[in-house]
């Protein structure tokens, strides 16, 4: 009897006990949401949920589809070295896009000069690679998935984007790559790279966009940065997104030590089909230009130009029958857009011209004297190649007189206002920049020419030394400065 009646009891006795620790729990979070203290932070509303994480993509059918059109390109030399000649020590560069050196240890031979990738872009054999892979004299051999060996020639190449472009003849239609859309690119998406890394032909590494716009110096284009590994033997090669498009060439890695350190860079791809048919048909690529030296819009330089932002590209010199000086660019104009399209940062406009058509008539949006203004243009071809700095002498400068700033400073002479093809012998010269001054801080160097001092002319050190005087106490000091054959604007930070 007792063993009947004790369940009962005890399970009536357990529902009493939780409907109250329910209920007293109840009133304990009750009390303490009204006691918590307001969030700073931001959460999900209550109810939401977060989107489901997704699962790493399937390379494998990617890999396997494009594969076939990627090549491996080497270069014999034409000449072999002398004997008893040493090999040049050239210090790496942080960004050397190919590195020779680690090659030998992977079994290529000695006589091999430059080793790459390529892609396939048609059936009958014309190809994309990078214009460093195969900018060395000598036969280029193309090597397909196959092992089919292939002597290439050289149709085009473009020494400022680093694109080339070559043509095979083989005997039957060949696996192509297909071209995409690298506008359509967003930050996060999964890409896929195929090459030969220290000459192990198609190796497939993954990753993903890690950004865009990206500018290295020295380079035409704006490159797409990705952490897929790109090492030396992998330039010319092609990234390529999840749909099988190839969106960019890889040319290049950031490294302290000549293999990847999770920063590679690849020449979009919408760059590479505007520049093919030049290419195609000319063997090079004729860009359009304006004429002018630009710089960029620095803080500094705003601050001392009364501009609202640093945003621009600032003209520091216009070149005489271009197209700048006939649309009446001055120095100093601050290029704020080319054809509505906004120039936030300097290295933009170069970009936006050089795509344009020869012949185009476009429209700059300068700001000039805090006014802004738009002037007409008409785009013609680039003269950059016949435009030659005019080097440095290395004698010892005299060291002149002392002025502010750790700069010491004298009359232009003569010969050197004829020498740098000044108009009227006016300016002064820094004959000597003193380390660790302010002068040295802003990259002024012997030799250079001031031409102004907030934008007023100085003809000699007398002048320099009166607008000097003039410029309020605290405030940086803006320089008009000749270097060469360019002219640049230098701020100074004031003294302490």
């Amino acid at each position: 009897m007792t063993n009947k009646w004790f369940r009962p009891i005890a399970f009536a006795g357990v529902a009493i006990f939780a409907a109250t620790l329910i209920l007293t729990t109840s009133r304990i979070q009750a009390r303490a949401a009204d006691s918590a203290p307001a969030r700073f932070w931001s959460e999900l509303p209550d109810g939401a949920q977060a989107a489901k994480a997704q699962s790493m993509p399937d390379f494998v059918d990617l890999a396997a589809k494009l594969s076939p059109a990627v090549v491996n390109i080497s270069t014999d030399e034409a000449d072999e070295p002398a004997e008893g000649a040493e090999p040049p020590e050239d210090a790496p560069n942080p960004l050397d896009p190919h590195s020779q050196g680690p090659l030998e240890q992977f079994g290529v031979e000695p006589h091999s000069k430059a080793l790459g990738s390529g892609f396939i872009i048609t059936k009958d054999g014309y190809i994309l690679t990078n214009q460093h892979v195969v900018d060395s004299p000598g036969k280029v051999t193309v090597t397909t998935q196959d092992g089919h060996n292939y002597t290439a020639k050289i149709i085009g190449h473009d020494e400022k984007s680093d694109i080339a472009l070559l043509k095979i003849d083989a005997k039957h239609d060949l696996a192509v790559a297909p071209l995409g859309d690298s506008s359509d690119l967003r930050v996060g998406e999964w890409v896929m790279a195929i090459g030969n890394p220290f000459g192990f032909d198609h190796t497939v590494t993954a990753g993903i966009v890690s950004a865009k716009g990206r500018f290295i110096p020295g380079n035409y284009e704006d490159f797409i940065q990705t952490d897929a590994s790109i090492n030396p033997g992998n330039s010319g090669g092609p990234l390529i997104d999840l749909r099988g498009n190839v969106i960019g060439v890889n040319c290049a890695i950031y490294t302290h030590t000549g293999q990847s350190m999770g920063i590679g860079f690849a020449v979009p791809i919408d760059l590479v089909k505007e520049e093919l048919p030049q290419l195609k048909t000319s063997g090079k690529v004729v860009r359009g230009w304006l004429g002018v030296y630009i710089q960029k819009v620095t803080p500094e330089l705003a601050d001392s130009l009364g501009l609202a932002d640093s945003r621009g590209a600032l003209v520091a010199k216009v070149l005489d029958d271009g197209p700048a000086k006939a649309a009446g660019v001055k120095r100093g104009d601050v290029i704020v857009a080319f054809d509505k399209q906004p120039v936030d940062d300097s290295r933009e406009l170069p970009l936006l011209v050089g795509r344009s058509d020869l012949g185009h008539k476009g429209v700059l949006t300068v700001i000039r004297d805090k006014q802004t203004i738009e002037l007409p243009v008409t785009i013609t071809q680039s003269r950059e190649p016949e435009i030659v700095a005019a080097e440095e002498k290395s004698e010892k400068p005299d060291p002149g007189a002392v002025s502010p700033f750790g700069l010491h400073v004298k009359d232009l002479s003569p010969d050197l206002a004829k020498e740098l093809g000044l108009d009227t012998p006016g300016g002064v010269e820094i004959a000597l920049v003193q380390p660790g001054s302010a002068g040295d801080e802003a990259g002024l160097r012997s030799r250079d020419v001031i031409l102004e001092v907030n934008r007023a002319a100085v003809k000699d050190v007398d002048a320099y030394q009166a607008a000097l005087k003039k410029s309020a106490k605290g405030k940086i000091v803006l320089l008009l400065v000749k270097r060469g054959e360019n002219t640049i604007y230098v701020t100074v930070k004031p003294e302490a």
